[in-house]
């Protein structure tokens, strides 16, 4: 066997041991050479390195299966940190979680209308030296920092090239920051880093395929096939908020006509409560909407039934192009979900092409919640260590 071969194979095995214990911590050396293949001299050789490093710690004794107590590992969650950044339209959101997602401090700043390229990377570097004063932890604990980014985004090179939100283009964030904290900076598409945020936090066992849709001011998603994101052969995979829904729709930011976007984005809930309810009010937003709806106002329940149904048919399309087992639904628009989701549901149930497929393919709501997108951005630094 080739030297190379041989790394390689510790590699892996030690992704393996170290991925074992983040999902199943605590956990023994023995149980993960039964569960992993992986041979018990060769499982303890790794513990060893990975206790050596910090990253794992012994716990309390298991329970005996008739001979001593094993001793149980964990991962270490206090001697290393990621740093994870939403950079939304609005503001930037920053935290410092530890290795299985706890997030430990964090801060949010707003950002300018008509933002330019110099101030927003301005807040940025703000938002990311508060959290590190506040950490108080030193450059060597904190494996890296990650970067959710609204729109299309570079991932090699960490250039956001065109966020239609704030119409910035071509924002160098990695070489930016790198050269700002000397820390290794991942720069990802903000749905995707909300798939994966869901991915490794929402505790949704093993899955071979998964999928996030994101609903709020725009909407994108991310796919994640075997635990990793799927980009596409020209990285757009997942950009389902741009499939054409209707040939003579609404004029949409990308460009095109009746993008799915145009149909169940909060403006569009605004559009569509204004041009069907006479009497609703000039500043009227998609939380008042809601609001109206909780309420009881029969019309803004309606608006929102048929947002519902809107949302399906996109939903339906992204079951027929990519058939995953799981489909989660977040963003700011979900919130209204006891009134968008019984909605959702049937259209998939009447428009789904086959029984199986409206049968077994799982719709749910976030676990996460807000903060899926931050802490997937942190994730971006741990995908890399696991």
């Amino acid at each position: 066997m080739v030297r190379g071969t041989f790394q390689l194979m510790k590699s892996v095995n030690k992704s393996t041991v170290l991925n074992k214990i983040r999902q199943s911590g605590p956990i023994s050396r023995a149980e993960i050479a039964k569960v992993t293949g992986i041979t018990p001299p060769t499982v303890s050789s790794i513990v060893k390195e990975l206790m050596d490093e910090k990253l794992v710690v012994e716990s309390i004794l298991g329970e005996s299966q008739g001979g001593r107590k094993p001793t149980m590992l964990l991962l270490n969650r206090n001697d290393h940190y990621v740093i994870g950044v939403d950079a939304g339209s609005d503001s930037i959101k920053a935290c410092v979680s530890d290795l299985v997602g706890t997030i430990l401090v964090r801060s949010e700043l707003p950002l300018q209308a008509h933002t330019t390229i110099d101030s927003f990377l301005a807040v940025l570097i703000q938002a990311i030296q508060l959290v590190i004063k506040e950490m108080g932890v030193e450059g060597s604990k904190i494996f890296g920092i990650g970067i959710a980014m609204h729109g299309v985004v570079d991932v090699a090179a960490g250039i956001s090239l065109y966020s239609a939100n704030s119409g910035l283009r071509n924002v160098h964030i990695k070489e930016v920051l790198e050269n700002t904290f000397d820390l290794q900076v991942i720069v990802e598409n903000n749905s995707r880093a909300m798939a994966l945020g869901e991915y490794w936090f929402g505790d949704y066992g093993l899955l071979k395929s998964f999928a996030v849709v994101n609903i709020g001011r725009g909407v994108g998603s991310g796919i994640i096939e075997e635990g990793k994101l799927r980009y596409g052969a020209q990285e757009i995979a997942g950009e389902i908020g741009h499939m054409t829904i209707s040939l003579d729709g609404e004029k949409c930011s990308c460009g095109n006509q009746g993008c799915f976007e145009t149909f169940v984005t909060g403006d569009a809930i605004v559009r569509r409560a204004k041009k069907q309810i006479p009497d609703a009010p000039d500043d009227l937003t998609g939380e008042k909407v809601y609001a109206f709806a909780l309420k009881g106002h029969t019309a803004y329940q309606k608006v929102l039934e048929e947002i519902g149904v809107l949302i399906g048919i996109g939903i339906v399309n992204l079951i027929h192009a990519v058939n995953p087992e799981k489909i989660v639904l977040g963003g700011g628009v979900m919130k209204s979900h006891d009134f968008l989701m019984p909605s959702i549901l049937a259209t998939i149930q009447q428009r789904a092409l086959t029984e199986k497929a409206r049968k077994n393919t799982l719709i749910t709501l976030s676990r996460v919640g807000d903060d899926a997108t931050v802490l997937g951005a942190a994730a971006l630094l741990l995908t890399k260590l696991f």
